[in-house]
This record gives C-alpha cells, structure tokens and sequence, in this order.
C-alpha cells in the first residue's frame, strides 16, 4: 500500500516539474520561426535555385561548359538573315535561336560556376529555395520561350537556307573544261627513202 502512493506522488511530481518548465518559457519570447507562415532572412551571398532570363541569353554556352556536373543542356539555331531574334538589355544583337535550355536540379550542386562566365549576365542564383518535387524528371527546368513548334520552326528554316545556299553554290560554279590537246600538221606527200638517198648523193 505504502509502494502504490509513493507511485501517484513520484508521478505527480514528475509532471510539476514539466509543467514547471512549461509555465516558465510561456513569459520568454519565442526564438523559434513559424514555418511555413515565416520564413528565415537568407545571407546576401545564399546560393539557391537558377534563373535565366532568356530574354537576355546569347546561346553561347558558357555557362554549360562551366558546369562541374553537366546539369546544364543548350542547343541553338543560327538566325536567317530576315530574322529579327532580338537585342540583349546590353544592346548586343542576337545571332542564335536558343531551341532548348535545360537546367536539371538533380544534378546541380549549386556551386555557382556557371554564373560568372555569362558575358550577358542572364543566368545567377535567386533566393527560391522551396522547389521539391514527387517526380526526379520535374526537377528539370525549361527555361525556352519558344513553343515546341517555333523550335522545330526554325530548325526547318535553317535547314532550308542551307540547302538553298548550297543549290546556289553549285550553280555558279564554272564547268571545267577538258586540257587542249596540241594538233601536230599532217605532212601530204612525205618524200620517198629513195628520193632521200639521191639527194644525198648529189
């Protein structure tokens, strides 16, 4: 009987005691950030997810020769004569139709490589950090304004001006013409080896 409440007694002062605890941090201001209502202040330098901002990208591949990790993928098509792809905010005329600019996150260790060597300035890090996904595949970022269709679009385009260009090469080129060979006159009447011989003698 003595064992049965020595039991209800330790348990009860168990509990004072964390409720004590409890009691004591209700008056102490909270340090803790309300996640996802609040979010922390990130460092000035955070390195984050990428973005490219196409308007701006020349289809250089710089920033995919950079990658450590080769997470970024570029393909480009030059530009027609009649095309007008555009200006960079820099005032550079564009020369290239970027058809496919693809970032996987998967891969990249977001050390920032690829941000420097951007002559244009259109890719570097945002403070997005909040992009998980269900699917590793959503993970990869298109980042192309044209439609699938403009791409191919152009691709054909290309194609064939090059095509034409190469009808037009062979057409202006000049036929070869065959070596002239050196005619030698023909002799009629060739003098006889006897009339030779009675010249000789007189």
């Amino acid at each position: 009987m003595r064992e049965y409440f020595s039991n209800i007694w330790t348990s009860l002062a168990t509990i004072a005691i964390g409720m004590k605890v409890t009691f004591k941090h209700m008056f102490v201001p909270a340090v803790t950030i309300q996640y996802p209502d609040v979010r922390p202040e990130l460092p000035e330098r955070e390195r984050n997810r990428l973005y490219v901002n196409m308007d701006d990208c020349i289809g250089c591949d710089q920033c995919s020769r950079a990658c450590p990790v080769s997470c970024i993928e570029i393909e480009t098509v030059k530009g027609l004569p009649t095309d007008d792809i555009g200006k960079t905010s820099n005032g550079k005329k564009k020369a290239l139709w970027v058809t496919k600019f693809n970032i996987d996150f998967a891969k990249c260790c977001y050390c920032q490589l690829c941000v420097f060597p951007c002559p244009t300035e259109c890719i570097y890090m945002t403070d997005v950090y909040e992009f998980s996904e269900f699917e590793r595949k959503s993970l990869v970022y298109d980042f192309v304004t044209l439609t699938p269709e403009e791409r191919e679009q152009k691709k054909l385009n290309y194609q064939k001006y090059e095509a034409e260009k190469a009808a037009e090469k062979a057409a202006v080129k000049k036929p070869v013409t065959p070596p002239v060979t050196e005619v030698k006159p023909k002799i009629e009447n060739p003098p006889s080896t006897e009339t030779q011989g009675e010249n000789k003698v007189s």
